[in-house]
């Protein structure tokens, strides 16, 4: 399977290549289309800092450093960038250059280091929480498990109660919903731990798990949607057909919603994570290692929860800890 397969299915055009518009991070992560300026923010985890593409001019620059080592990010449905903190062990949201720290406990006890996230249509924050974060010290700052596993999470900004809702997966990484939100896929990176050393007790998987999605708020019948070779999956997307766009070792690889392949868009360095971006959002841009990849598709990102979002409710007082449905104060800002 190659790039000529996507082309032949349609959903690259004939003669679209791969191109490197910016370099320069030491492992790229995280990336987010920003439509009101035009531009691509994502993580560079070790650098701790988040770098920003300017689509109009070419340019890279750092946003903001000594970011406490952010990872994945998204939009919330007022078009603020809701990103995962490593360091801060949190999820928080920054609007107006003002970060809040929205949740980071559950029943007492601290997350790991939260890792990717999406914003479901309804306002809820769903976000896997693996360990990398306090493993690997070039990705934050030392510590322990507290709850001794590794699960995604819901939170709803609107009581800060936040909830396990996918608790099978060994080593939860990206997410993203299908495009009418009925399915939930979950990445299983367990395949490389966050020590590095394999417990051979443990399992060692490299898929994407799907989930029905029940009542809007519960992820049931779990199964695996495809295994990704080489390497593992890492970040993904979903486009308007369901289909979906994955990170691997050495490719960007697409699959239909039945987990067909349908190709591989080859990628000089790994690849972390990616997302559809430009002003008909038909540009995916790739996060690999040290640079930022964009090729023109003939599909589109699905509907971001921002594009899609009923008007807004009112919002209740936002949770610094989270918990069962108890705010415990104000969230904090920085």
């Amino acid at each position: 399977m190659s790039l000529a397969e996507l082309v032949g299915s349609g959903l690259l055009a004939p003669g679209a290549e791969l191109e490197r518009v910016a370099t320069g991070a030491t492992w790229a992560e995280g990336p987010v289309w920003l439509p009101e300026r035009r531009a691509v923010w994502f993580s560079d985890i070790p650098g701790d800092r988040i770098l920003q593409f300017d689509e109009a001019t070419g340019a890279l620059s750092t946003h903001r450093a000594g970011v406490e080592f952010t990872n994945g990010r998204t939009l919330d449905l007022d078009g603020a960038v809701v990103q995962c903190s490593h360091g801060r062990r949190a999820v928080e949201r920054e609007r107006d250059g003002e970060v809040t720290v929205l949740a980071e406990r559950w029943n007492g006890v601290r997350f790991n280091s939260p890792n990717d996230v999406v914003v479901k249509s309804d306002g809820t924050i769903w976000f896997t929480d693996p360990s990398y974060g306090i493993s690997k010290p070039q990705e934050g700052h030392p510590g322990e498990t507290e709850y001794g596993d590794h699960y995604v999470f819901r939170l709803d900004p609107a009581t800060g109660r936040v909830d396990p809702v996918v608790i099978d997966v060994e080593m939860p990484n990206g997410l993203a919903f299908s495009p009418d939100e009925s399915v939930l896929y979950v990445a299983d990176s367990s395949l490389a731990p966050p020590t590095g050393v394999r417990d051979p007790a443990r399992p060692a998987g490299h898929a994407i798990h799907a989930y029905d999605v029940v009542g809007g708020r519960h992820a049931k019948n779990g199964r695996t949607f495809a295994v990704v070779d080489p390497g593992l999956p890492d970040g993904f997307r979903v486009d308007v057909a369901g289909n979906v766009w994955t990170s691997s070792a050495d490719a960007v690889q697409v699959f239909t919603a039945a987990g067909e392949l349908l190709g591989r868009i080859e990628v000089p360095e790994v690849v972390a994570n990616l997302c559809f971006g430009g002003a008909d959002f038909r540009t995916l841009y790739v996060t690999a290692t040290t640079s930022l990849y964009r090729i023109r598709t003939n599909t589109t990102g699905a509907p971001a929860a921002s594009a899609r979002a009923r008007p807004r409710r009112r919002r209740g007082p936002s949770s610094g800890t989270g918990g069962r449905g108890r705010p415990r104060g104000p969230a904090r800002r920085w």
